[in-house]
């Protein structure tokens, strides 16, 4: 099985925009990062919780980003201390089926094995006409949201 998962709007908030559209430097405030023009920047609340869970229980994990700007996505993924998580990263403007396609080819997996985590209806819906159990992210990954996936509920959010 391998647990996929968009950034923007799914894994953090970057001030109510996209990581791309943020402005580095980067300087942490509190538990948040701010960057050089004071857009908050946050994990959502159970997303370290979720992540060391999954790994824990040795579910492989992915990122399929679409950012224009894969350099600070990487750079805030460090900076929150959750980049060791992930075994595979798509990162780079484009199609989800694209990324999709690169995690497949790279990982073995077939599609019907990989659950996929999003807050865009158009790439739920396209990665799952692949065979991908997608699911909708409302306001951010949540333990609520975990519990509810197929393949998942024997696990502890």
């Amino acid at each position: 099985m391998l647990v996929v998962f968009d950034l923007d709007f799914t894994l953090w908030d970057a001030g109510g925009t996209w990581c791309d559209h943020t402005t580095p430097p980067y300087r942490w405030q509190g538990d948040h990062i701010r960057d050089r023009d004071g857009l908050l920047i946050s994990l959502y609340p159970n997303v370290k919780e979720i992540l060391n869970t999954l790994s824990e229980n040795d579910i492989s994990m992915a990122l399929a980003s679409r950012t224009h700007s894969p350099g600070i996505a990487t750079r805030l993924l460090e900076m929150f201390g959750v980049r060791n998580h992930f075994k595979y990263e798509q990162i780079f403007p484009g199609s989800k089926i694209r990324h999709f396609e690169l995690l497949h080819e790279h990982s073995g997996i077939p599609y019907n094995h990989m659950i996929f985590f999003d807050d865009e209806h158009r790439n739920v819906a396209e990665v799952g006409n692949l065979g991908v159990h997608a699911q909708l992210v409302k306001r951010g990954l949540s333990r609520e949201e975990m519990n509810d996936v197929p393949g998942l509920v024997n696990l502890r959010f």
